[in-house]
Formats: structure tokens, C-alpha cells, sequence
């Protein structure tokens, strides 16, 4: 007996290729790193982890307004907002001149 698996992805319009709501393309997230980075190749600060992260729910936010069922996608958007208040706090306690300007930069 064969399972039938609904997919849930969408079609990219120029690749034709399927991409999960939550995911980036990758020229979104070198743009993103590019403008967060604080020096070159910096992809690990917190700036720009909090950077991605935050394109990253903006996208699950849409899916979501689109798609009100998607309890599963609702889930990974509570983890994904979650992480990013970790390492928001992170940021405050380590740096609170650099907190605060990404807090403004993102409007947050």
C-alpha cells in the first residue's frame, strides 16, 4: 500500500524548483549578511543571525496569513521567534549599545 504525500511547497517562478515557506533564497541571505555583517565574512554575529532570522519569520508570518490550518508551520514560527529573543538577550546583556542599535535598524 502506497502512501500519498501531499506537498505543501511552492514552485519557484524562475527555477520551477520547490522551496519550504520558511525558507531563504540564497541572494535574499547574502544580501541580508551583507548589509548585518560587521566585517567580511562575518556570518555568525548575532547582527546578522537576528537579521535572518527576522526575514525568516516575516516569510512564516505570510505563509501563515495565507495558510490560517498550518498548525505545523505555526509551531516552527514560535521556535524561529524564540531563538531570536535568545540571542536578542545574548546581544543586550553582552552589548547594549548594539542591541539597541539593531533593535532600531530592524524596527523591532
Amino acid at each position: 500500500m502506497k502512501k500519498i504525500i501531499k506537498k505543501t511547497t511552492k514552485k519557484t517562478k524562475k527555477t520551477g524548483k520547490r522551496t519550504k515557506p520558511e525558507t531563504l533564497l540564497v541572494k535574499d541571505k547574502q544580501k541580508i549578511i551583507k548589509q548585518f555583517a560587521l566585517k567580511t565574512g562575518d556570518t555568525g554575529s548575532p547582527e546578522v543571525q537576528v537579521a535572518l532570522l527576522t526575514q525568516k519569520i516575516t516569510n512564516l508570518a505570510q505563509h501563515l496569513k495565507q495558510n490560517p490550518k498550518d498548525n505545523h508551520s505555526r509551531r516552527g514560527l514560535l521556535k524561529v521567534v524564540a531563538k531570536r529573543r535568545r540571542i536578542l538577550n545574548y546581544l543586550q546583556n553582552k552589548d547594549e549599545k548594539r542591541y539597541k542599535e539593531l533593535v532600531k535598524k530592524l524596527n523591532l
